[in-house]
């Protein structure tokens, strides 16, 4: 029987973290993207249309509270009247 000690050629440590090593920079290289599209950016413009639409709301509401708020009746009629003639 022959002993060749401990400096065998076919055996190597360090090779199951080496492996490991390149399978984590693979999954790196495989990451997730996000891409937005162009109809998702118009939706998140118009949520800045409300904002603007909510501090009015606010206004509104807080001139009915103090019993300053006056409607204008015939600029109502008017405005349903070009709403309705529209649709």
């Amino acid at each position: 029987m022959k002993i060749n000690g401990p400096n065998q050629t076919n055996f190597n440590p360090y090779k199951k973290q080496v492996q490991k090593q390149q399978e984590a920079q693979k999954a790196n290289a495989n990451q997730d993207k996000l891409e937005i599209s162009q109809q998702a950016k118009q939706m998140q413009e118009t949520n800045k249309a409300q904002e603007a639409r909510s501090e009015r709301v606010a206004e509104i509401k807080q001139q009915v509270e103090s019993g300053n708020y006056k409607v204008d009746a015939q600029q109502t009629a008017k405005n349903m009247m070009n709403f309705w003639a529209n649709n």
